[in-house]
C-alpha cells in the first residue's frame, strides 16, 4: 500500500542554491567527490593555473607547500592574477575570478592575442570553485610594482582588497594562494604526502624546463622539500622509467596541426608529443593533455591504440611474420612491451567532465591516429633492427597470449567438474565428515604409507587427505599448458575449490580467482623431516606461490613440522622438533637420574596412529609453521636460483653459501 504523501509540491518547492552554496553544498558537481579524491582535485584546480601561466612563458618554477595544519599554499612567479577593477564588467576581478563560476580569462584560447593559447583551466570554475570550498582563502598578486591582497572565509569576502607599492627589493610578479579546504564541505581533506608529490611529479614531466618544488612540513614544523624537473620533458620521463630495461632507442615524433571536430565548427590548434620504447619487463603508457594526466585516457588513447595496432599487423603481414591462418595481434599484445607517453596541447579541449581525466576531441583522435600511422611505417623503413626487435615481441606476446589462454580454457573444463562427486573420486583422496570449510582441514601429505598412519590418527570429523604421488611439478619454471597437464595440481585445485590466479590479460572464459570457494580453513602441507620431504615441501610451496598466491597472503597454508627425534622413558614418550630441544629434554632426563632411550624419529609412514595425532594432527598439541608471503618469496627464489637458468646467479650463491652446506656434502 502506498505511503499516504502529506507534503506539497508547487511551484515553491523550487529553489536555487546561490553564492558559496552552489559548491559547498554539492561540492562533487566540480571536484568528482565530496571525499579525499575532491579535496585532492581542488588542490590541482589550483596548480593548473600555475601550470598555465609558466607554459605561456610566465616563471619557470612553481612552488607547493602543504603545511601540518592541513593548509596548502602555491605560489608561481608568472604575471600575477588581476585583482583590481573591470571596466567591462564593471565588477572587481577578484569577484570574477574567485566568486564567480564560469568567469575567467580563458574563454578565447583560439583568438588572436589571447592571455592564454593553451591552458589547462577553461571553464573559469577551478578557483572559484576552491576558494568556495575553503575554510579560508588568502591570494595574494604581484604585478611587478603593486601587491593586491584579498581574503574570503568559507567562500565569502573577508575584509576589503588591499593594495600597495612594492619596495625595489620586493619587486615580483606571480601570485600565491594559501587555503585551508574545509571540513564542513569535505569529508576528508587529510590529503597524503604521496598525491602531491605525484601530482607535481606529472605535472614536471609535460613542463619541460619548469621546475616544480614540493614543501611537506612535519608535525615538529620542519620542512622537507624535493624538487621534481625533467629537462627534456617525456624522454627524460621514458628514460627514468625504463632504465636498463630499454631494447630499442627511444623515438620521439612531434605534431603540429589544426583542424575541426564538425565540419561547421572552426579549426582550432593541436600540439602532440610522442615518445615510445620497448621493454620485455617494463610496461608504462601514459597519457596527458594541457598537463591533466588522463587516467581514462579518450582520444590520446583511443588513437594510440588504433594506430600501433594497425601499423604493426599491417607490417607483420607484409613481411610474412604470420603463420597460415593464424589471428591477428590485438593491442594488449602491443603494450606489454611498451613504454609510451604522449603530451599534447590544443586551443579548444572537450574534457569528458571537470576532474579532466579523458578527452572527447574527435579531431585530436583521428588527426593522431593519422600521425602516429604514417610515423610507425616510416619508423619500420628507416630502423629495421629496431623494428624487428618490435615485432617480434609483439608477436611472442601474442602467442604467449593465446597459449595462456587455450590454458585457462582447457582448466575451466577441468574445475568445473568438480563437484562433489567428481571430487570424491580423485585417486586416494580421503575426505571427512563436516561440510563446512571454516572448520575443514585439508593435509597434503606425502606418499601412501604417509596417507596410511595419517588417516588412521586423524580426526575424520573435519580433517581430509590427499597424497602426493610421486615428485610435484616444478610450477615455477613450467609453462601454464604443462602445469594443467599434471594430474596431482589438477586434483588439488579441484579438491580447493577456488579457481587458480593467472597473471597476464587474458580475455575468453577464465577461472576467476574466489577467496570466498575455498574448501579448507586450513591447508596442511606435511611431508618428512629428510631431503626427499623438505624438497617436496619446496614444490608444493612453490605452486601455491604461482597459482595461489592470495591462500598464502590470507594465511591459509601451513606446514606441518614433524619431530626429529622420540625420547623414550619407561613411563612416557617424548618429542624433539629440532636440537636445541632434544637437548633440553635429554639434559632434564638426565638430571632426573631417568633411562631413556633416543633414537632418530622415524618417516611419516612408520608413525603409529597414534603418534600421528599427538605430534601432527590434534590442534591442542600438534605444531603448524604458518606460512608468509616471504617465506614464500624466499622459498621461491632459493628453488629458482638453484634449478633456474640463471647460472651467474647460481654460480654466485654457491660462493657465497656453499660453505653452509658443506656438512651435507658426502666425504669421500
Amino acid at each position: 500500500m502506498a505511503k499516504k504523501q502529506t507534503t506539497q509540491y508547487n511551484d515553491a518547492s523550487i529553489t536555487m542554491l546561490k553564492g558559496a552554496e552552489r559548491v559547498r553544498k554539492r561540492p562533487a558537481v566540480i571536484f568528482g567527490s565530496d571525499g579525499l579524491e575532491g579535496c585532492e582535485h581542488s588542490v590541482f584546480e589550483i596548480v593548473s593555473n600555475s601550470v598555465d601561466e609558466a607554459r605561456e612563458g610566465y616563471g619557470s618554477v612553481i612552488t607547493l607547500t602543504a603545511y601540518n595544519d592541513r593548509s596548502i599554499s602555491v605560489e608561481d612567479f608568472g604575471r600575477g592574477i588581476p585583482l583590481g577593477w573591470n571596466e567591462t564588467e564593471q565588477r572587481y576581478n577578484w569577484e570574477l575570478v574567485y566568486c564567480e563560476l564560469y568567469a575567467g580569462g580563458k574563454y578565447d584560447n583560439n583568438a588572436d592575442g589571447a592571455a592564454y593559447e593553451y591552458s589547462l583551466g577553461l571553464n573559469g570554475l577551478g578557483a572559484c570553485a576552491t576558494q568556495y570550498s575553503s575554510e579560508y582563502f588568502s591570494v595574494k598578486s604581484y604585478d611587478g610594482s603593486h601587491l593586491t591582497e584579498m581574503d574570503f572565509e568559507k567562500g565569502d569576502p573577508a575584509g576589503e582588497l588591499r593594495v600597495r607599492d612594492l619596495s625595489p627589493k620586493e619587486r615580483r610578479t606571480g601570485t600565491v594562494q594559501h587555503w585551508k579546504p574545509d571540513l564542513d564541505v569535505f569529508t576528508d581533506i587529510a590529503i597524503p604526502r604521496e598525491y602531491f608529490a605525484d601530482m607535481l611529479k606529472r605535472q614536471s614531466v609535460v613542463m619541460p624546463g619548469i621546475r616544480f618544488v614540493f614543501r611537506w612540513q612535519n608535525e615538529d614544523g620542519t620542512f622537507e622539500e624535493e624538487e621534481y624537473y625533467y629537462e627534456n620533458g617525456i624522454e627524460d620521463y621514458i628514460a627514468e622509467i625504463a632504465g636498463d630495461t630499454a631494447e630499442i632507442k627511444t623515438t620521439t615524433w612531434h605534431l603540429e596541426t589544426k583542424g575541426r571536430d564538425r565540419e561547421d565548427m572552426s579549426d582550432y590548434k593541436l600540439k602532440c608529443d610522442v615518445s615510445f620504447t620497448m621493454s620485455k619487463t617494463v610496461h608504462v603508457l601514459e597519457y596527458y593533455h594541457c598537463s591533466s594526466y588522463l587516467e581514462h585516457g579518450g582520444s590520446p588513447e583511443r588513437a594510440v591504440k588504433t594506430a600501433f595496432t594497425y601499423a604493426i599487423d599491417k607490417r607483420l603481414k607484409t613481411l610474412g611474420k604470420y603463420n597460415k591462418n593464424e589471428a591477428k595481434i590485438t593491442f594488449a599484445d602491443v603494450e606489454d612491451c611498451l613504454i609510451l607517453i604522449t603530451n599534447s596541447v590544443s586551443t579548444q579541449t572537450s574534457y569528458a567532465n571537470q576532474t579532466k581525466k579523458a578527452i572527447t576531441n574527435t579531431f585530436i583522435a583521428e588527426a593522431m591516429t593519422a600521425f602516429l600511422k604514417e610515423q610507425l611505417e616510416i619508423y619500420f623503413l628507416e630502423n629495421p633492427q629496431d623494428a624487428d626487435k618490435l615485432l617480434t615481441q609483439v608477436l611472442i606476446n601474442k602467442r604467449s597470449r593465446e597459449t595462456a589462454e587455450t590454458a585457462r580454457l582447457d582448466l575451466k573444463k577441468k574445475l568445473t567438474t568438480a563437484g562433489a562427486d567428481a571430487v570424491n573420486r580423485i585417486e586416494k583422496f580421503v575426505s571427512c565428515r563436516s561440510k563446512d570449510p571454516d572448520k575443514r582441514e585439508l593435509y597434503i601429505v606425502e606418499g601412501d604409507s604417509a596417507l596410511t598412519s595419517c588417516k588412521l590418527g586423524r580426526d575424520a570429523e573435519f580433517q581430509a587427505i590427499i597424497p602426493v604421488r610421486g615428485k610435484t611439478l616444478n610450477c615455477l619454471k613450467a609453462t601454464y599448458d604443462k602445469i594443467f597437464k599434471n594430474e596431482i595440481i589438477v586434483d588439488l585445485l579441484k579438491l580447493l575449490g577456488c579457481g587458480v590466479e593467472i597473471k597476464g590479460k587474458v580475455k575468453g572464459n577464465i577461472v576467476p580467482f574466489d577467496l570466498n570457494a575455498l574448501r579448507w580453513s586450513k591447508i596442511i602441507i606435511c611431508t618428512d623431516a629428510d631431503e626427499d620431504g623438505f624438497q617436496i615441501r619446496t614444490l608444493i610451496l612453490t605452486m601455491f606461490y604461482r597459482l595461489l598466491p592470495t591462500l598464502i597472503d590470507e594465511g591459509r597454508v601451513y606446514i606441518a613440522e614433524s619431530p626429529l627425534y622420540e625420547i623414550t622413558t619407561k613411563t612416557d614418550t617424548l618429542f624433539a622438533y629440532n636440537e636445541p630441544e632434544k637437548a633440553q629434554i635429554t639434559s632434564k632426563l638426565d638430571a632426573e637420574n631417568k633411562k631413556y632411550k633416543l633414537q632418530r624419529s622415524k618417516g611419516l609412514g612408520e608413525n603409529e596412529p597414534e603418534m600421528m595425532w599427538k605430534t601432527t594432527m590434534n590442534p591442542e598439541s600438534r605444531r603448524l609453521i604458518r606460512v608468509s608471503k616471504a617465506d614464500a618469496e624466499a622459498t621461491a627464489y632459493i628453488f629458482e636460483t638453484l634449478l633456474g637458468d640463471d647460472i651467474t646467479e647460481r654460480k654466485d650463491f654457491i660462493f657465497r653459501r656453499g660453505i653452509d652446506y658443506m656438512d651435507t656434502v658426502d666425504a669421500y
